[in-house]
């Protein structure tokens, strides 16, 4: 999708909607010079609907609402490739944290509901283990996703391989961890 298929309509949301993004956040959008830096770093730019200066320059024009509609905001893996490799450090990772935060807040129409779901899950296993636990993320997922056998090989290569263990290993202080996701709210 390029910009030329995007209807721009002035809204009083739109008005206020990049002052919000940049206190929430902490990240400068008006730095971006969109050198497409961010792009063509980007490991899976190419299974966004946009491209991360996509992004960017659609939360500059407050289209709040194909932002918040929008895949990538859920795709990005937070690996902070853009951020390091952008010249003036817009840190993408914390802007999408933040574009998620504000969907689920206002109840959008999540583009990615098994991204939100998978990170629930990964949440939850935290929080219930104070780390993750492999095996459990990916057999709730697939409950989910009611969908058991499309990868079994590489889930047994990881058990031959000792990558997946059959319980969780726990942690000692998880009282810590679990008054994290008390005070702030996660999963």
């Amino acid at each position: 999708m390029t910009y030329s298929d995007i209807q721009i309509e002035i809204t009083p949301d739109n008005l206020h909607f990049h002052s919000e993004i940049k206190e929430r956040s902490g990240v400068e959008t008006n730095m971006c010079w969109q050198c497409m830096t961010c792009t063509n770093g980007c490991p899976v730019a190419h299974a966004m609907d946009h491209n991360p200066n996509v992004i960017v320059e659609l939360v500059r024009m407050g289209l709040k609402k194909e932002v918040l509609e929008s895949s990538a905001i859920w795709l990005c893996v937070g690996c902070n490739t853009c951020a390091h490799r952008c010249p003036n450090l817009i840190d993408m990772a914390a802007l999408n944290d933040t574009l998620r935060k504000i969907a689920i807040e206002e109840r959008v129409n999540i583009a990615q509901p098994g991204i939100l779901k998978f990170h629930r899950i990964v949440l939850n296993s935290i929080r219930n283990n104070g780390r993750t636990h492999k095996l459990g993320i990916m057999l709730k997922y697939k409950l989910y996703k009611r969908d058991w056998f499309s990868d079994i090989t590489v889930g047994m290569q990881m058990m031959v391989k000792r990558k997946l263990s059959l319980l969780p290993s726990g942690i000692r202080k998880i009282t810590e961890i679990r008054n994290i996701f008390k005070t702030k709210r996660l999963a």
